[in-house]
């Protein structure tokens, strides 16, 4: 715990943990998910938290807090998602690699310069700033205006997910979004600047050049920020995990995973 969190503790809230295991016990490295703003940990229960399982992951997916299960706090800012993810990924048996996406890449970018992790994993990244701010406005101004004055950001399917995705589906996880505290939605109108990690982990950017939220000029600037280019999955939209072609970005990740050095 740092010095300000001495002063000012994050307050304690119960957290939604979902954890999938593989059939063979395998000697790999536990994969933490954490959701992005408005979503809880049932946007990688969908998907890629049993298939990471399958692959001989143990897998296991959070809710930060307000989000999913996870207890309320509506004066949440990112200081206590990051002491979150931290937190959950001390109690896992080895150290994880933390899989992040959107909002929550920025929280586990955080949490790297916090917690040794095996390795990190930012998935169509949003790492904030003014330009991030304005595109939502153009895309959506009606459901992004409240945002910038502690109202609800309300985004809609098409800025979440391909045309591949049936409309109903896309829909039905839209309408799961949760509101995010105002404090916390405040803190991305400007760019955040994560410390670097510590130890030193492998880090891989991954995302899509068709995201409606993420540019493509913001997913190569996180992807430089790591000393690389970021890993491109045309087609897709913003939630990877829950869009349409959802295998082929969790396969490459696990790919990935899997090339590194033990």
């Amino acid at each position: 715990m740092r010095s300000d969190e001495w002063a000012d503790p994050p307050k304690p809230v119960q957290r939604e943990v979902l954890t999938e295991q593989p059939d063979t016990p395998q000697d790999r490295p536990p994969v933490l998910f954490v959701p992005g703003y408005g979503h809880g940990a049932w946007a990688f229960a969908q998907h890629w938290l049993e298939h990471t399982a399958r692959r001989g992951f143990p897998a296991s997916a959070m809710s930060l807090r307000g989000h999913g299960g996870s207890g309320a706090d509506p004066d949440a800012r990112l200081r206590d998602y990051v002491h979150d993810v931290t937190q959950v990924a001390a109690g896992l048996p080895k150290r994880a690699v933390l899989v992040g996406h959107g909002a929550g890449a920025l929280v586990v970018a955080m949490a790297l310069a916090r917690y040794p992790a095996r390795a990190g994993v930012l998935t169509a990244p949003v790492f904030g700033g003014v330009s991030t701010a304005l595109g939502l406005l153009r895309r959506n101004p009606t459901g992004t205006l409240p945002g910038l004055f502690g109202g609800r950001v309300s985004l809609r399917p098409a800025q979440l997910f391909s045309r591949s995705l049936p409309a109903k589906e896309a829909q039905s996880y839209t309408a799961r979004l949760q509101r995010v505290p105002a404090g916390a939605q405040r803190q991305l109108v400007r760019r955040q600047e994560p410390e670097t990690p510590v130890g030193v982990p492998p880090v891989l950017v991954a995302g899509s050049p068709d995201d409606r939220i993420v540019s493509a000029s913001a997913l190569e600037w996180v992807a430089r920020r790591y000393g690389g280019s970021p890993l491109l999955f045309p087609g897709m939209g913003h939630d990877l995990m829950l869009d349409a072609r959802w295998q082929e970005p969790i396969d490459a990740i696990l790919d990935w995973l899997e090339k590194l050095p033990s």
